[in-house]
């Protein structure tokens, strides 16, 4: 779904306006044509999903070639755009750093393997769904034990 919407600021702008076009302040204004990527659903307007994925008793968190893999992966379900990844393998613990760049935000993991405990983060916009992602991410690392926190992020009063 690509959201026929746009915010506009709440502080107004010092650039010129055309004064032909009513301004309200932020709120949530239709507008044909606008690719900003802004969901609404549910009568609710907002800017993405943000999901904190905790993984308690996950393996293979110290294989960089699985995790990129993982991230692809993760990255395909959900219907997103990959523009990067960079993955960083510490020593001596083997844990691994990292962030997939998307069109729409971002997937980043922390992982811990000698606590077979890994963090990723999964934020998107648009027609993404980071929840089949993180279902990816899931069977790749099989953790005994997961948490999932999910926010809207940037909801937007004033729906129109």
């Amino acid at each position: 779904m690509r959201a026929n919407a746009y915010v506009v600021a709440e502080q107004p702008s010092a650039a010129p306006r055309d004064p032909g076009r009513p301004v309200q302040h932020g709120v949530f204004q239709d507008q044909e044509g606008r690719l900003d990527h802004f969901i609404k659903r549910d009568g609710v307007c907002f800017a993405g999903i943000h999901m904190l994925v905790d993984f308690f008793g996950a393996s293979r968190l110290d294989d960089l070639d699985h995790m990129e893999q993982a991230l692809r992966g993760a990255v395909e379900a959900a219907g997103a755009t990959l523009l990067h990844i960079h993955l960083h393998h510490f020593t001596p613990n083997g844990g691994i750093s990292g962030v997939a760049v998307l069109a729409e935000s971002h997937i980043s993991v922390h992982t811990w393997p000698e606590c077979d405990y890994a963090a990723f983060d999964i934020f998107m916009c648009g027609d993404a769904r980071p929840e089949l992602g993180a279902e990816v991410l899931r069977r790749a690392f099989q953790p005994t034990r997961q948490e999932i926190l999910e926010q809207k992020r940037g909801v937007i009063d004033g729906t129109a």
